[in-house]
């Protein structure tokens, strides 16, 4: 008996439908929108946390960053600035058994000259140890040796992007461009990286002997860095060894016990674990966005079904007075409310899907909309369509069918 009310309900909906395509189709296009945006930001969000995961192991799951940090002074309001130096690598590489490699990193932004091109770039100054610690591989060429770091040799190891901009595509091995106001040879082009988790080019830049960097370059106070990377033996000593270097540095800088350290350790497990929760909150804002699109498509489809119920109030009452139950009306009513929801939802799932494959293909991204995000998201219209369609249903199957009739 139900199963045939049900099957007498859908026939119903499916005539009121086919009626009114133009209202129905509007009902419609508020759920496909609605469905379409949770589909395409579920799988682009997965996608960008995914991206972002991947490029940030890819420095390196087992790197540390030592920073200098000022400090301050007890009972005064200046600050103390830190000062990172190469003995306190060679230091920390000396007594800390969890360090597997270590290198001092100073940088400034510099104009590099080739004939007539001009560009504005990163200029890094560092040692070999760099190279394996940040996973960079050379392309063409080789990179400078352990000599040239000693006699501050003019050489210099090109990124992609600077290589393009300055010798588009002739062979830049051998060839000597101008950093600044000094001639450097140049003795290899790095492998192509690409942009990194926080959208820099890691293509853009030009790498040299430290010593070379601060003699020509940048000239600092002797043997003072930016900062050091250092990676640990394996991932599952970098804790252990951020341990070890933050006591090795607070004895050679002589920090007391209560004083605070004037350095930083940080590890690459950290950059993500922040990174994640910035890729996880816009996540959720865009996910509440969507889910803000389909309220509406659902306030649509109980408006719709209102001006439905307004508009066959005569239909209404020749049904309940010819022996229709309020049981029959609502199923009748609540079904054609179900039925404009999964349309709806069916077609964002598909528009949804192909939206989001296509922008995957804009922005070079393996993009994959979950099957169990398609699942929820045409549930979740269905539900809609039971949720707002039961008002408009109620309101019909408790017409008094003499008052029905009586309208025009």
């Amino acid at each position: 008996m139900g199963f045939a009310l049900v099957l007498n309900a859908i026939r119903l909906a499916l005539g009121a439908i086919v009626r009114n395509k133009t209202r129905a189709a509007l009902t419609v296009l508020g759920i496909l929108i609605g469905v379409a945006a949770v589909v395409a930001v579920t799988a682009l969000g997965a996608s960008a946390t995914a991206q972002v995961a991947g490029q940030i192991d890819s420095i390196g799951t087992n790197v540390l960053f030592v920073f200098p940090q000022p400090t301050q002074s007890s009972g005064a309001r200046a600050k103390v600035t830190g000062r990172i130096t190469e003995n306190d690598g060679r230091a920390i590489l000396r007594e800390s058994v969890s360090v597997a490699a270590i290198t001092p990193y100073l940088e400034t932004v510099s104009q590099v000259v080739y004939g007539d091109k001009n560009v504005s770039t990163q200029v890094i100054g560092t040692t070999l140890a760099y190279f394996p610690i940040r996973k960079f591989k050379p392309g063409t060429g080789a990179l400078w040796t352990e000599g040239d770091e000693t006699l501050k040799t003019k050489v210099c190891t090109l990124g992609p992007t600077v290589a393009e901009k300055l010798f588009g595509t002739e062979d830049p091995i051998g060839k000597i461009v101008r950093i600044g106001r000094s001639p450097h040879r140049v003795l290899g082009v790095l492998a192509k990286r690409g942009s990194s988790a926080f959208g820099e080019d890691e293509d853009d830049h030009i790498i040299l002997p430290i010593g070379s960097f601060r003699a020509r370059i940048m000239h600092t106070s002797p043997g003072r860095a930016d900062f050091l990377i250092a990676a640990s033996t394996t991932e599952k000593t970098t804790e252990r060894a951020q341990q070890q270097i933050e006591s090795i540095l607070r004895q050679r800088h002589k920090i007391a016990p209560d004083r605070d350290s004037d350095f930083v350790v940080r590890t690459q497990a950290e950059f993500r674990e922040k990174q994640e929760a910035i890729t996880n909150a816009l996540y959720v804002l865009l996910i509440s966005v969507a889910a803000v699109s389909l309220l509406v498509g659902g306030i649509g489809v109980m408006n719709i079904m209102l001006v439905s119920v307004a508009e066959r109030t005569r239909e209404i009452g020749t049904r309940l007075s010819i022996g229709a139950r309020e049981n029959d009306i609502l199923v009748q009513f609540l079904v054609e409310a179900v039925v404009l929801s999964l349309v709806g939802g069916l077609l964002g799932m598909l528009f949804g899907v192909g939206g989001t494959m296509l922008i995957g293909l804009a922005l070079d991204w393996t993009v994959s909309p979950s099957p169990f995000a398609l699942f929820v998201a045409v549930s979740v219209s269905g539900l809609i369509g039971v949720t707002f369609g039961y008002l408009p249903a109620r309101r019909a199957a408790k017409m008094d069918p003499i008052d029905a009739l009586r309208t025009d």
